[in-house]
């Protein structure tokens, strides 16, 4: 059966190393928001941009699903409520669904940004430790039931 890959992470957990071992490994289809951003936005925080792009990868990712296509998201999944939107939508499409979770500490997020930062790809943002304590406080891990 057509599974959702959903991949979920704060900056520098990881995400987009385990999306491409996935990407090969299944095979599947893999949606990066970051990547999308870098080519039409230029700037990784446009929010008003991201969320556009987001809701087009999930449109993508439904109708791959349905045609029978692995999938992977890597959208971060910051939230329960997004999570569980998410898997009602997919279970409707006839598919399944998956949550990798990357649990990294804090003070390591932070080694990996700064290493990150100093050799910066194309498709990925700068993130200081101001943007990254911002987002850890609002970040909401998954519970050992979704992971399941």
């Amino acid at each position: 059966m057509a599974t959702l890959h959903m991949i979920c992470g704060l900056p520098g957990s990881g995400k987009t190393t385990l999306a491409k071992r996935l990407e090969h490994e299944l095979p599947a289809l893999r949606l990066t928001p970051d990547e999308w951003m870098s080519r039409i936005a230029d700037n990784g925080y446009d929010e008003k941009k991201r969320a556009a792009i987001e809701a087009i990868q999930v449109e993508i990712a439904l109708r791959s699903l349905q045609l029978g296509m692995h999938v992977i998201l890597e959208s971060g999944f910051w939230s329960r409520s997004e999570r569980d939107e998410l898997r009602l939508r997919v279970a409707a499409a006839g598919a399944e669904t998956k949550l990798h979770f990357l649990d990294v500490p804090r003070d390591e997020l932070s080694r990996r940004l700064a290493l990150r930062n100093a050799t910066q790809s194309p498709d990925t943002f700068r993130v200081d430790d101001g943007q990254l304590d911002l987002w850890w406080s609002c970040f909401e891990p998954p519970t050992p039931d979704e992971l399941q």
